[in-house]
């Protein structure tokens, strides 16, 4: 069975932990890259879930009768 992949905001907190752990600069350098590589593919998880977010966004413009109206976000 799939695991479930963690949220958005789950993800962006423990991007920010691997952050804090790279900076100290305490960590071994075979640890360093296994946190480098944990907190890359945090980045390209989260791209994808914004990405994905951004594609459901609309605008509301008032359309011909007053009433809004949704467009498609990069109209």
């Amino acid at each position: 069975m799939a695991k479930d992949k963690p949220s958005f905001e789950k993800s962006l907190a423990r991007l920010e932990e691997l952050v804090k752990l790279l900076e100290k600069g305490e960590a071994p350098l075979a640890e360093s890259l296994a946190i480098f590589e944990e907190g890359t593919a945090l980045v390209k998880d989260c791209t994808k879930m914004l990405d994905e977010a951004q594609q459901k966004v609309v605008m509301l413009r008032r359309g011909e009768d007053g009433n809004p109206e949704e467009l498609p976000f990069d109209e």
